[in-house]
């Protein structure tokens, strides 16, 4: 209802209006916006105030020379490195400590024995079993005490003596004959082996029955250096399976030995193309290196062909040999089912080419063929132009089981994977490019800007979530994204508390990872991009953090501390409440008061009031009587009238046309122009209420009687002095019949019910039905399938050889 609003002076309702926005502060606010101060660690001089690497900052690293021998018979690694690691810190190590990470398998590591959960009673497969049971069994193998790392021998490169080493589960502490003194190196020898354990997800084997072969994904396969750093000292922490890895750059020589065969992909560049190629293989990669369309080196009919051999078959061997500079890991794929499609090109219009490359059985082959590759060049071009160009020389994408992912340094295995009859679903299609999209992304964050994984997983997979997010809008502006708009991290923002983690969570201890730590920080980077910060700002500070931290290790405080420092914005308040906390984000647009300025002129103010005197008398009781006022005893009889029967107080005299014009010679310019323009003002007091908890953007749409509309926007700041309720003057020339606030779903509201003022209703939808029915069964999941046996008679198809 609208609201009369009378003026004293113009410098009165200006304090009036200052004073209601403030009102006293709540107990959080001042918590909620002041700086986040004791929480991250004081600057030094290793890692500055601005969030950037200091003058004392340092890493070590690794240079690993490696001769690896894979058994397609028995499906066993055996490898012998030598290490030569560098002490670029300021202190002196007695002892050094490697990664042991295949050790997760053994019988009673502790990732496997403090495994949860419980038996369905409605049944359950047996890899679900096994991974309750801590069983990880092939029909080979007969118990978990065959897997991890039988460590045969540790010993000094140079006079060859036995090294005293101690093995704690994934960790293991080599001392050292003398200290490796600040700025020294130390080279040293391990021989290794272990039986490769079922693909589960970062890597391992996936075994094809319908031809007896095994691709392999070979990923923390060697012992590895831990990091030693400014933050922990060694990073030690074991592997429980859920925290990745944290992990050192250095320079590798890697030489694997697989059956002739094989075709192998791996971090790098092959250094024997020409022994491990045929002359047909050879030329078409030369052709592939001038071509913008990937070129097939190893063609579907040749795997094929070479699937009729089955594992351990073939006893003759080949040893591809593959070099990797500044790269904190190495991983490879090795398989005789391997179709192989390759291109090079230019990137980013520099001049220099890089390798985009996949590899693929059959199965997976229409999607793969068609998309993988040119999925890998678009995630470089993509990514790069938001970070730092790709520094490597390629970048490979290997089709690993039916779904998930997993990234290292140039190499990603990626699912995705059609049906036998080569047709998919779309949400198969969209699951393929997106995680490719995603795994190759991570060559970026961490492989590039090399984060800790065993401790954030949010600094690796939430940035690159968002990059994805953004790279899969550029690949296709309706692509079926599942993480990064706001809208869609809404329902797990509003679960039980008790069932939440902060964000600022360590990796092992993250209850539900993939909303924790991929879905909300991806969000909370759009919000900032979108809502809080614009595109232009955030881009450029989010460009600044990988080219300061590109090649080196940086920590929560150094992303957080850069993207203000290089953006101007104060964001100490977000990351409290998007990082730090569980609370969701809940703001209701409690009501709306409608005020219009007495200008005290009497032609307005007194017709107002005729207006508002015959609408009040349209009650239902004079509607009904008004047929019989002719009747009444004032009507019939004159001598019953007088002065009053006749007057109206809201005819306009003289007189108030003359008091009128007295009181605005008394008013300054901006006072009368204020008064004069009163009937065209219309002044709202927007009331609103921090439900949620985090403050946030207030975005309000105001939709006009004129059916036009317009938003305004104000920042979080605007709860600096109360964080649950506030009240906001707004003016318009027109009236306002709708207000909603975050109509374009930005700021991840949990309750859209209370968006809205007056309220608009939502209606829940039923079904009528005469017996309910099954939707799968009335709806394929995968149209194509559908169309094409409508379609193709029975004897016809298109699937896989």
């Amino acid at each position: 209802m609208k609201k009369v609003l009378f003026l004293v002076s113009m410098a009165l309702w200006s304090t009036n209006l200052v004073a209601q926005q403030q009102g006293p502060p709540t107990q959080n606010a001042n918590t909620r916006f002041e700086q986040l101060g004791p929480m991250l660690p004081t600057p030094n001089t290793f890692r500055t105030a601005a969030g950037a690497p200091g003058r004392d900052y340092f890493q070590n690293r690794a240079d690993y020379d490696i001769n690896v021998t894979l058994d397609d018979a028995t499906q066993k690694i055996t490898g012998s490195e030598t290490v030569t690691y560098h002490n670029n810190s300021t202190d002196e190590l007695r002892f050094i400590w490697l990664q042991l990470d295949q050790n997760l398998f053994a019988k009673g590591s502790t990732g496997s024995i403090t495994r949860t959960g419980s038996i369905n009673e409605s049944g359950m497969s047996f890899a679900q079993l096994q991974n309750l049971t801590s069983v990880r069994e092939r029909s080979s193998q007969q118990a978990t005490d065959k897997f991890g790392y039988k460590i045969t021998s540790i010993k000094d490169a140079k006079s060859g003596n036995a090294l005293k080493y101690t093995i704690n589960q994934t960790m293991m502490r080599v001392d050292l004959p003398t200290p490796i003194k600040p700025g020294g190196s130390y080279a040293f020898k391990v021989d290794w082996n272990y039986f490769i354990t079922e693909y589960y997800g970062r890597s391992g084997m996936e075994f094809f029955a319908k031809d007896g072969n095994y691709n392999y994904f070979i990923a923390h396969w060697f012992p590895r250096l831990c990091a030693y750093n400014d933050v922990n000292g060694w990073q030690n922490k074991q592997f429980l399976g859920q925290g990745e890895f944290t992990l050192i750059f250095g320079n590798y020589r890697v030489a694997i030995t697989v059956p002739s065969d094989h075709v192998v992909g791996a971090t790098g560049e092959c250094q024997n193309y020409k022994q491990v190629l045929t002359a047909t293989q050879q030329k078409r990669m030369a052709q592939a290196a001038n071509s913008k369309k990937p070129i097939v080196i190893v063609t579907q009919d040749e795997a094929v062909a070479a699937e009729k051999a089955k594992a351990g078959d073939v006893k003759t061997t080949k040893t591809w040999v593959y070099k990797a500079d500044n790269v904190r890991d190495f991983a490879f794929a090795s398989s005789r089912k391997f179709i192989w499609d390759a291109m090079q090109t230019d990137i980013y219009g520099d001049g220099r080419k890089i390798w985009s490359m996949s590899f693929y059985s059959k199965e997976g082959n229409p999607l793969w063929g068609q998309y993988s590759t040119r999925v890998v060049e678009h995630t470089l071009k993509s990514y790069g132009n938001r970070t730092i160009k790709y520094p490597y020389p390629v970048a490979i994408s290997c089709h690993a089981t039916p779904g998930g992912g997993m990234e290292y340094p140039m190499i990603s295995f990626n699912g995705g994977r059609p049906e036998a009859d080569g047709t998919y679903s779309a949400s198969t299609k969209a699951g393929m490019i997106g995680v490719i999209i995603h795994e190759v992304g991570h060559n970026f964050f961490p492989m590039i800007v090399n984060s800790d994984e065993r401790q954030w997983t949010w600094m690796d997979e939430g940035l690159n979530t968002f990059c994805q997010y953004l790279a899969e809008k550029e690949w296709d502006y309706n692509f079926p994204s599942r993480r990064g708009e706001p809208q869609y991290i809404t329902d797990y923002m509003k679960s039980d508390k008790a069932v939440l983690s902060p964000i600022m969570t360590s990796s092992d201890n993250v209850i539900n990872l993939g909303a924790n730590a991929y879905a909300k920080p991806a969000t909370a980077l759009n919000i900032l991009r979108e809502t809080v910060m614009g595109r232009e700002l955030f881009d450029y500070a989010f460009k600044e953090y990988a080219r300061r931290w590109a090649f080196k290790s940086p920590e929560p405080a150094d992303f957080f501390r850069t993207l203000e420092d290089a953006s101007g914005v104060d964001l100490d308040w977000f990351w409290k409440g998007w990082f730090y906390g569980v609370e969701p984000v809940d703001q209701d647009l409690v009501e709306v008061d409608w005020y219009q300025i007495d200008s005290g002129n009497p032609e307005i103010t007194k017709a107002a009031a005729r207006a508002e005197e015959k609408r009040k008398a349209g009650t239902i009781s004079k509607q009904r009587d008004a047929g019989t006022q002719g009747s009444s005893v004032v009507a019939q009889d004159s001598s019953m009238r007088d002065f009053y029967n006749s007057y109206d107080p809201n005819t306009v005299t003289d007189t108030d046309r003359k008091r009128y014009q007295e009181y605005l010679a008394t008013l300054s310019d901006s006072e009368r122009q204020a008064i004069e323009s009163a009937d065209k003002n219309n002044f709202y007091t927007v009331s609103l209420k921090n439900k949620g908890g985090v403050p946030m953007p207030v975005i309000l749409r105001m939709q006009f009687e004129d059916g036009t509309d317009s938003v305004a926007r104000f920042p979080a700041e605007i709860w600096r002095f109360n964080d649950v309720a506030i009240k906001k003057v707004i003016v318009t020339n027109k009236k306002v019949t709708q207000w909603t606030l975050d109509p374009f779903y930005e700021i991840a509201d949990i309750d859209t019910e209370n968006n809205s003022f007056p309220r608009v209703s939502q209606p829940s939808r039923f079904q009528l039905f005469r017996q309910r029915q099954n939707p799968a069964a009335s709806q394929s999941g995968n149209p194509m399938q559908q169309r094409r046996s409508t379609q193709l008679p029975a004897t016809q198809g298109s699937g896989r050889n």
